[in-house]
């Protein structure tokens, strides 16, 4: 959860520049789980998908996985917010592009020009460790726009079954979501798309889950919402409850749950007062799931 461009003159424009950028591979792998995808999007008498119900709300925090939610959802069901959006300007300097992929933990990230609705294309990281490396010559000039990759532009409505088939064909990984003024309204996956048919994937960014939390550099960890909030507070050396009653709250989740005063979205951050600041990674609609936590100044005293 992560984790664009402007389309003047529609989102076709964009999405006709885009076709001569480098395109990216698919592993075979990956291909021959989609054929199985697509030949279920083409049901022949012995795999067929019964159609949902129209009466039945397409919620994806209410809804399960498996291949029926291929025409039972669409892009606007799974999409990531434009608010939540994780992109960078054409002009940014390679050290501020490195610094924003190892902060995000994201590899593709949408590129603009002038504001997130005009967009250019994506950055891959493997491309930027190719080209430039980390720690590379600092003397060899760095532009971005030639490392761009191209990206897809879809409509809201666009069931995800075909925004797959799209991403099989086209061999690319990410998507914008275009209103219908050309604007960007949101942001899909690969992945994400995948994950409404088998289920949540996990990755190198997730957490064990025989633990609590992953320190992913000093000062910053990636923690369940369900951490008791004693242990937590022995780890970081934050007094964490003062803010609420002792019996209130006993878990993570729970405490940035009371400091919102409401079930905060993917990609929100709220701040408690004694200099920690919690980012929603992962939430649905009834509770938050994953946090990353950051300590953001010294606590006096």
């Amino acid at each position: 959860m992560g984790d664009t461009q402007s389309i003047d003159g529609g989102s076709e424009d964009s999405s006709s520049a885009a076709q001569s950028a480098q395109t990216e591979e698919i592993p075979p792998e990956t291909r021959g789980f989609f054929s199985r995808i697509v030949g279920a999007l083409s049901p022949t008498e012995e795999t067929q998908i019964v159609d949902s119900p129209t009466d039945v709300p397409r919620t994806p925090a209410q809804s399960g996985g498996g291949m029926i939610n291929l025409r039972r959802l669409n892009l606007e069901d799974v999409a990531i917010p434009k608010a939540e959006i994780v992109s960078v300007p054409k002009d940014i300097d390679k050290d501020a592009l490195v610094s924003l992929f190892r902060e995000s933990g994201l590899t593709r990230l949408p590129v603009f020009d002038g504001t997130l609705d005009t967009p250019i294309g994506l950055i891959h990281l493997k491309d930027l460790a190719l080209q430039h490396g980390f720690n590379g010559d600092r003397s060899k000039k760095f532009a971005l726009e030639p490392l761009l990759r191209p990206l897809i532009f879809a409509p809201p409505s666009m069931p995800i079954g075909v925004l797959l088939q799209r991403m099989q064909s086209e061999r690319r990984h990410m998507a914008l979501i275009i209103d219908e003024y050309g604007g960007v309204d949101g942001l899909v996956t690969l992945e994400d798309l995948i994950e409404q048919v088998i289920g949540e994937i996990e990755d190198e960014h997730d957490i064990e889950e025989d633990t609590y939390w992953n320190l992913e550099k000093n000062g910053c960890y990636l923690v369940q919402s369900r951490t008791p909030l004693e242990d937590f507070e022995n780890e970081i050396g934050v007094d964490l409850r003062s803010v609420v009653d002792e019996d209130e709250v006993d878990t993570l989740g729970g405490l940035v749950f009371l400091l919102s005063g409401h079930v905060p979205s993917r990609g929100e951050v709220v701040r408690h007062p004694n200099g920690v600041e919690f980012e929603i990674v992962d939430a649905d609609l009834r509770k938050i799931k994953r946090l990353r936590a950051r300590i953001v100044e010294p606590v006096d005293g």
